[in-house]
């Protein structure tokens, strides 16, 4: 007999069963999947692997014809999907069979204990067994998680994950199902998709998109006054600001012309900057985005791997902690054997003591993201990337603030002030470990000093709209509202893109995603209601709070949706008109020379532009395969045709126009040839 330990990855079920060996480390090689046979001073153990998630939700009673409301429904081995994980299902079911104790050592979060959950009362015929929780895959780390096992299972976070998936999925199923049925009222055969989180995030994306498309911009005009002082030239605006009235700073223009320029004041405030905190997720991602460009997925399944390779600790995570438990000297002392940080380790271990500065921001299952201290070994360059950026964050914590002085120079010409302004580091500390340093410098000036070649114009300008979501500012924005969970929000930000509702960096809603905003608006707009969706998360954090039943949320939500999808079956075939509206929209990429529409065609074996004016106008364009073609509202200089981006997975994206035999593409035929 023997305690069977479930992890959730085979790499995770590798450290653990070589951190807890007091002994020999026994590959057991069944089912296709390797386990680990161990003892841990005279105890028996066998370490065995999961994939993630070995059940998910499904329909309990799958009917041949597709319809809603659906609530019946059940947990399912994946494997039924997806024949490649049925190896690990079996293999943890052998091992179950002469079991005598079970530890979860699963990642301590919602999904963690979700999947160890499922495993035991499904495939171990068990709810009973001890919970490891660990935030990093050290040796030291996971054998005292094992030594101080929890007793039994985390019940409140297992019936707050175990909510969450049935909310999620008889929200997203049945709302589905009711937006893709809808448009066969208008022969229409598209899969379209919305979700519980994800129909608010499309309709915050959209009202910004609307606020942009409806922005009246409004004239303003700005007195800038340009000259040399001290040898440097400097520009200077009105101390008013804008002039909203044309008239105004013309009046002042005309008193100022042909007058002295002197310096009247200076003011000058030195101040102290912070060290930013350690890295939630969220944060993460931010600045991931920021300095990488890389998505929030991307940034989430980096750090991933870098976990996973006992480098950083739990990523998903939405502390500003660092608990001292976690030994900074340690980590100091290990990061100073890498040479991009020695030099910096050996400043901070000189200090007396060392303090993070820490944000407000608290998690109950893990700290902020830390690295451990290990030297990596091969990385590639994204995860060289991310892993600096968390390296130098957390060293940047336990730095000085930096010294800054700020100064303001006000110029008089006849009474009116103008003024510049700027900021000079002086001890730069943590800047000198984490960011990008920008300051801008003033010369060296007093009063009475007059300013050489003075010029003053008046500048027209207008109001700009609010700037459109890119990925790390919409994350920002949902967590802000209390949509979704540290961990899904990339996950859901993906999903609009890859069901066409949004396009682009500086995300612009499509044709489709508006339509489907619009059509829910008017017709069920409790399904995309941030209210709602932050009614119910809330629900959810008092189950893992123990205040309230998984039970009555479940039941409290498939009443409001009940309710939701009756209003919405009233007004399908509506609905199903308004989305096909933006269908076509979508699928047009542009005009045709006949002044037809151009638009994207699929077929079973072909993938082409054609004319909508078919068959009067015959006029088609090849399109490459196994790719994403995004519009870009532009026209070909040369040929005249749309030009277009095309987005391949894993490759370079690149734009082109439509006419092959265009002048554009004449070297890439000479390419093709060589």
């Amino acid at each position: 007999m023997y305690t069977l330990i479930i992890a959730e990855k085979p790499s995770a079920a590798k450290r653990i069963a070589y951190s807890l060996s007091t002994g020999k480390v026994e590959r057991l090689y069944k089912n296709g999947v390797t386990s680990y046979k161990i003892e841990n001073n005279g105890k028996k153990i066998i370490v065995a692997p999961a994939v993630g998630h070995l059940f998910l939700l499904g329909e309990k009673n799958k009917k041949s014809q597709w319809t809603y409301p659906v609530f019946d429904i059940e947990w399912k081995p994946v494997f039924l999907t997806n024949r490649w994980v049925k190896k690990y299902y079996e293999n943890i079911k052998d091992l179950a069979k002469n079991a005598d104790g079970f530890i979860a050592a699963t990642d301590y979060d919602i999904e963690g204990s979700v999947i160890a959950y499922n495993i035991l009362r499904f495939i171990c015929g068990t709810e009973k067994a001890k919970r490891m929780k660990f935030s990093t895959l050290t040796s030291y780390e996971l054998l005292e998680s094992y030594k101080n096992a929890m007793p039994e299972l985390d019940f409140p976070q297992i019936e707050a994950g175990l909510a969450r998936h049935v909310l999620d999925f008889i929200w997203g199923i049945n709302l589905s199902r009711a937006l893709t049925l809808s448009l066969k009222h208008v022969n229409v055969y598209k899969t379209l998709s919305t979700g519980r989180v994800q129909g608010p995030t499309l309709k915050i994306l959209d009202e910004r998109e609307n606020e942009i498309k409806n922005f009246v911009p409004k004239p303003f005009w700005l007195l800038k006054l340009s000259g040399v002082l001290k040898n440097q030239k400097i520009t200077a605006n009105h101390i008013n600001g804008e002039f909203w009235n044309k008239n105004d700073a013309e009046k002042i223009f005309k008193k100022c012309e042909g007058k002295k320029a002197v310096v009247s004041e200076i003011e000058i405030k030195r101040y102290e900057e912070k060290p930013p905190f350690p890295f939630d997720l969220t944060t993460l991602q931010r600045e991931s985005y920021k300095y990488f460009g890389y998505s929030p997925k991307l940034t989430l399944d980096i750090a991933q791997s870098l976990y996973e390779n006992a480098l950083i600790s739990y990523p998903r995570t939405s502390s500003q902690k660092l608990p001292e438990r976690i030994g900074y000297k340690n980590i100091i002392i290990g990061l100073s054997k890498q040479s991009d940080y020695a030099e910096i380790c050996k400043n901070l271990l000189s200090k007396d003591y060392l303090k993070p500065n820490e944000g407000d921001k608290e998690d109950p299952a893990h700290p902020a993201i830390f690295p451990i201290g290990t030297k990596p070994g091969k990385l590639n360059e994204y995860q060289k990337n991310v892993y600096d950026l968390i390296v130098r964050r957390f060293l940047a914590c336990f730095s000085d603030p930096a010294l800054k002085e700020y100064k303001k120079i006000v110029i008089d010409v006849d009474g009116e002030r103008f003024f510049f302004d700027g900021v000079k580091i002086l001890k730069k500390n943590w800047m000198d470990i984490y960011g990008k340093v920008s300051e801008k410098i003033l010369p060296d000036v007093k009063k009475g000093d007059e300013l050489k070649n003075v010029r003053i114009e008046i500048v027209y300008d207008e109001t700009k709209p609010s700037k459109r979501y890119n990925q790390a500012s919409i994350l920002k924005k949902l967590e802000d509202l209390g949509l979704g969970t540290k961990g899904t929000r990339a996950l859901i930000l993906q999903t609009l893109y890859d069901r066409g509702y949004i396009e682009n960096k500086d995300i612009r809603v499509t044709k489709l995603g508006s339509a489907v905003v619009e059509a829910l608006e008017k017709y069920c707009p409790e399904i995309i209601s941030v209210e709602l969706t932050r009614t119910f998360e809330e629900k959810m954090k008092k189950i893992q709070e123990g205040e309230i039943s998984k039970e009555k949320v479940i039941e409290d939500a498939k009443k409001v949706l009940t309710k939701i999808l009756d209003n919405f079956k009233k007004n399908e075939k509506e609905i199903g008109k308004e989305l096909s509206k933006g269908l076509k929209e979508d699928d047009t990429i542009g005009k045709c020379r006949c002044g037809g529409d151009l638009k994207i065609i699929k077929t079973n074996n072909k993938f082409f532009v054609g004319c909508s004016n078919y068959p009067k106008c015959d006029n088609i364009y090849p399109l490459p395969r196994n790719a994403k073609i995004e519009k870009l509202n532009r026209i070909c200089e040369k040929c005249k045709t749309p030009v277009i981006k095309i987005v391949r997975k894993g490759k370079k994206s690149f734009e082109m126009c439509l006419d092959p035999n265009c002048q554009t593409k004449a070297k890439w035929k000479k390419t093709k040839k060589s």
